[in-house]
């Protein structure tokens, strides 16, 4: 059983549970996802960190820009230039755009220029409405920097334990969140006052320690099925998830479902990666290539769209919701807007690369860069 493969699958487990958040599952599931799944990336994230990099920093700042700020760039752009087509054809709409009615608009050129420099300044500035998850590039590109050159100052200048300095970073951004909630100090050059860089900072040394001492954590079912029973308390009671209002609760119960979330799927993982089957293979081929599902997966929801409306007879201006269909919202549709969400994209990937033989797969192609 290769440790990539198991990295892989949790990743896969990881895009379908975003995915199913997205298409607004029923209440308990999306509480239950939402208390783990973007942890999870972070965690997996530090997990395959290389303390290699720690004498080669150049190298791992490079990997880190190549693998998602360029990505950002590249996929953020082609959207911002869509994004007047899209009104054309009514995808995006004045009428419907999300839950609270329509708010978005096409742009002038003036609107344009400033969110390309948005983009390329503050890896912000990204269409609301079919990107709205671009904020996990620069959430994991922030937090493993930040984690990486504090880590290396550490390393260097303080003679300790490698997993005890990691754990006082850790340490140290609770107690950051603890004080911007005490004082509400927000990070101004980061968007969203970097609320969520600040927990994935702490989540990518929770995956380095995991790595570290994973020897020291017990392989076995019956704490997989104890941290499983506890994320199931925690969707039912809706603790958050790393896009929290920053509240005192959130302090000791976030840390837990991450932790708790990552020890499950990576157990199941586990599980799935001692023997060849076709889920396994489907998990490793999904877990390869998480870039494309998160970056199409919204548009993909509009097919599911279009075949709501003609199943209940909804207007055409409908497919504008975002980021899918509202009315009905207790049908069973959104297990055919996770499956569009998560298929879509890698058939629309396995057809260019078929049209394209020879070659190789791009190293961002998974948003788990090293």
């Amino acid at each position: 059983m290769q440790r990539n493969n198991v990295i892989s699958i949790a990743k896969g487990i990881a895009i379908i549970l975003m995915v199913a958040g997205h298409a607004e599952a029923p209440w308990y599931v999306t509480n239950f996802i939402y208390t783990f799944h973007m942890p999870l990336f972070f965690m997996a994230a530090g997990y395959c960190f290389n303390r290699y990099y720690v004498d080669e920093p150049w190298t791992f700042i490079s990997r880190r820009v190549k693998g998602l700020y360029f990505p950002f760039l590249k996929w953020s752009i082609l959207f911002l230039l869509l994004h007047n087509v899209w009104h054309h054809f009514g995808i995006l709409n004045e009428q419907f755009g999300n839950l609270s009615g329509g708010v978005t608009h096409p742009y002038t050129l003036r609107e344009a220029l400033a969110r390309l420099l948005m983009m390329v300044t503050g890896m912000s500035g990204y269409d609301e409405f079919m990107a709205g998850a671009f904020w996990f590039f620069r959430g994991l590109l922030v937090a493993s920097l930040v984690f990486f050159l504090i880590h290396r100052y550490m390393d260097t200048h303080v003679r300790s334990r490698i997993d005890v300095g990691v754990a006082l970073i850790c340490l140290a951004m609770v107690a950051l969140t603890a004080l911007r909630i005490a004082f509400n100090l927000k990070i101004s050059v980061i968007p969203n006052g970097g609320w969520r860089e600040t927990w994935g900072i702490f989540f990518f040394g929770a995956g380095v320690i995991y790595r570290l001492d994973e020897y020291r954590i017990p392989k076995s079912g019956w704490l997989a099925g104890l941290c499983l029973l506890f994320l199931m308390f925690a969707g039912y009671m809706r603790f958050s998830g790393m896009n929290n209002g920053a509240k005192y609760q959130d302090l000791i119960t976030l840390p837990l479902t991450g932790i708790a979330g990552f020890i499950a799927v990576n157990y199941l993982s586990s599980l799935i990666a001692r023997r060849e089957s076709p889920l396994q293979r489907l998990l490793i081929f999904i877990g390869n290539n998480t870039l494309y599902v998160f970056v199409f997966h919204i548009i993909s929801f509009k097919a599911v769209s279009l075949l709501k409306i003609w199943w209940y007879d909804l207007p055409f201006e409908q497919i504008g919701c975002h980021m899918v269909i509202h009315d009905y919202h207790d049908d069973l549709f959104w297990i055919l807007y996770t499956i569009a969400g998560v298929a879509l994209p890698l058939l629309w990937l396995r057809a260019w690369r078929a049209l394209r033989p020879g070659r190789r797969p791009s190293p961002s192609a998974s948003l788990q860069a090293r």
